[in-house]
């Protein structure tokens, strides 16, 4: 019999064995990836794996039993599949093996991904008089970016769906007129174009964060796209989706977090704070924080608001409206522009007291307003 000594060798030479063929078999792994990618194959099937697990029972003499044999080899096809996850990961052109320095996206002589930015503006645009009245307030705020839907999705089909190409008129020249950059939502690949021609930025939103055709169609547009997570997606979900944009050659992409479907009932969403840092560590695209869909309620937004910055947030997405009680849309959760001022202030981007920024508002506002515009327009 050998020695102790000769057998703990003997067990060395053994594991340096199985260590080779173990990287051997990884390395073959990464080849059946690449083949796979190519053909648009999934990384892992059930079936195939249990197909190999069986035929590994079946030769199996012992002494393991064959539980332990079935054990041992799903953590290695485990292994394998999470080393093929890991190198499409990489290759993905948002991630940060692509391109380490962030991006800075230039649209007119606005950036975004730079300092921090606001894109504020009613859930829906309901009339000329009220963009007027908005894009003038907000400009007078320094903001540079303004929001409005023209096609909206409704969980009812009888709820208000937005003007369409009227309100897209509209946005236009209320943001030229206040020489502001224009964001609103694009729903329907049919509307890229149509959208594209009145809008400075495509907004896909939360629910059609799946809908790659769509995806696809606004990266072909080249027009920068604020891209908005989907209420139940994985930050990988999120980026991939991503991914369908920029791999039509549009990487003017702003990706937004917007909150995350739960269990909680005390918000409209729950705000994924985590996601902030995680994503500025695995992609170099901007990310914005639309503070108001992810709370539905507007008592909280500068906690939001403050939590989002201090986590890397590029910007927020606000809704505001000149008379929210009589909003079309999402009333309960738009500002009106004194509470909008006062978020500005709290949030650390209006350096000027409330009570500044307040006055210098309620002037400027009897001053180009006149007495008879009011809740009814």
């Amino acid at each position: 019999m050998k020695s102790l000594e000769q057998m703990r060798e003997d067990l060395v030479s053994i594991n340096i064995s199985i260590l080779d063929l173990l990287c051997q078999r990884a390395r073959v792994a990464l080849d059946v990836q690449q083949l796979k990618k190519k053909e648009g194959i999934p990384l892992f099937v059930p079936e195939r794996e249990q197909k190999m697990l069986s035929e590994l029972v079946s030769r199996n003499r012992g002494p393991f039993p064959d539980e332990t044999i079935r054990h041992l080899f799903k953590e290695i096809f485990r292994a394998s599949v999470s080393l093929m996850e890991k190198r499409t990961e990489n290759a993905m052109c948002v991630s940060r093996s692509f391109r380490s320095q962030d991006l800075v996206i230039q649209i007119g002589d606005k950036q975004i991904g730079k300092d921090p930015i606001v894109i504020a503006g009613p859930c829906s645009v309901e009339s000329a008089e009220q963009m007027d009245q908005i894009g003038g307030d907000l400009s007078r705020l320094g903001i540079n970016f303004l929001r409005g839907g023209t096609f909206k999705p409704r969980s009812s089909p009888y709820a208000f769906q937005g003007m369409g190409e009227p309100g897209l008129k509209i946005l236009k020249d209320t943001a030229r007129r206040y020489g502001m950059i224009s964001v609103t939502e694009v729903m329907d690949t049919r509307a890229v174009e149509l959208v594209s021609e009145y809008a400075d930025v495509l907004q896909i939103g939360t629910r059609n964060m799946y809908n790659y055709s769509l995806l696809r169609e606004v990266g072909r547009s080249q027009k920068p796209v604020l891209l908005k997570r989907g209420f139940a997606a994985t930050i990988e979900e999120f980026l991939w989706a991503a991914e369908y944009i920029v791999s039509e050659g549009n990487q003017n992409v702003i990706l937004c977090e917007r909150g995350i479907r739960t269990f909680e009932r005390q918000t409209r969403n729950t705000l994924d704070i985590s996601a902030i840092p995680l994503i500025r560590q695995m992609s170099f695209l901007p990310i914005i924080v639309d503070v108001s869909h992810a709370a539905g309620r507007k008592d909280i937004l500068a906690p939001l608001g403050r939590a989002a910055l201090a986590a890397g947030a590029n910007g927020l997405m606000v809704e505001v409206h000149p008379f929210p009680p009589v909003a079309r849309s999402d009333s309960q959760q738009q500002l009106d522009v004194g509470e909008f001022s006062k978020f500005l202030v709290d949030v650390g981007l209006d350096p000027r007291p409330v009570e500044e920024v307040a006055g210098l508002l309620t002037a400027q506002t009897h001053a180009t307003r006149s007495p008879t515009q009011g809740a009814s327009s």
